[in-house]
């Protein structure tokens, strides 16, 4: 039995072939396959860098606050005390007392609050109550104590104030006050130290823990927002923050009433 002869490709066939299996040096080379997950793992690596610095900056706020009352090093024109707290008020009359300041202005006070009610838990100080302490019933935040500070320290021509407000408040205070406030005045730190709170070992209290949390996460955002505005009167973001105006508006017969 006699075997045919295998058939020729078609004419053509093969070089096409070639031709295919040839790569165009004209064409640009295919990029190596993505590694599946290396978005994912950066963003990753960059929330926990996050992290890290987020809970650094948590550490070295704690480790800024006093931990003792101390006696103001130099005296001041005037004496604000900010509201929050009944010890915070007690000091700033006991500071006006002592001769640390002409005046005291207690900002933020509740409009359901006078000079009557102030004087009820300060007895022993009625005197200095009555001639030289100025209530604000305008801010409703920080930012409008900055802004109501500024406006009494013109009033009466202060260039110094002696602040006193919480430890924990007290960072946040400053930057407001200082985005406030002119560059030729002075501020005076007094920090108050709560009854039982110690910023020493929060970690040992949630209580704590979360309040140093949640001011750290406002002491940011207050540093970020006074790096891109000018005047915090003005400000959009303060609004957006404070969820209204930082000062609000006082009907004068009820200011009256109050004083």
């Amino acid at each position: 039995m006699r075997a045919e002869p295998a058939q020729a490709a078609p004419e053509g066939r093969a070089p096409e072939r070639a031709a295919q299996a040839t790569p165009d040096p004209a064409l640009p080379a295919a990029p190596p396959p993505r590694r599946p997950g290396t978005v994912a793992t950066a963003c990753l690596g960059f929330a926990g860098l996050g992290g890290i610095a987020l809970g650094a900056g948590f550490l070295a706020f704690v480790a800024c606050l006093d931990r003792i009352e101390r006696t103001p090093a130099a005296r001041a024109d005037g004496i604000v005390a900010l509201t929050g707290g009944a010890q915070r008020i007690g000091d700033a009359i006991d500071l006006l007392a002592g001769g640390y300041g002409r005046r005291l202005l207690i900002t933020g006070v509740n409009e359901r609050t006078s000079r009557d009610e102030i004087t009820r838990l300060n007895p022993t100080q009625r005197h200095w109550i009555d001639c030289c302490v100025d209530l604000d019933y305008r801010a409703r935040n920080t930012i409008g104590n900055a802004i109501e500070t500024r406006r009494w320290m013109r009033e009466n021509r202060f260039s110094t104030v002696a602040v006193v407000t919480s430890n924990y408040h007290m960072p946040r205070t400053l930057i407001e006050l200082d985005h406030a406030l002119t560059g030729g005045d002075r501020i005076v730190p007094h920090p108050v130290i709560a009854e039982g709170f110690d910023a020493g070992r929060w970690w040992q209290h949630p209580g704590a823990a979360r309040l140093l949390a949640a001011e750290y996460v406002k002491f940011l955002a207050a540093w970020v927002r006074t790096r891109f505005e000018t005047d915090p009167e003005r400000s959009r973001a303060a609004i957006l923050i404070g969820r209204g105006k930082p000062v609000k508006m006082v009907a004068e017969p009820l200011m009256r009433r109050m004083n």
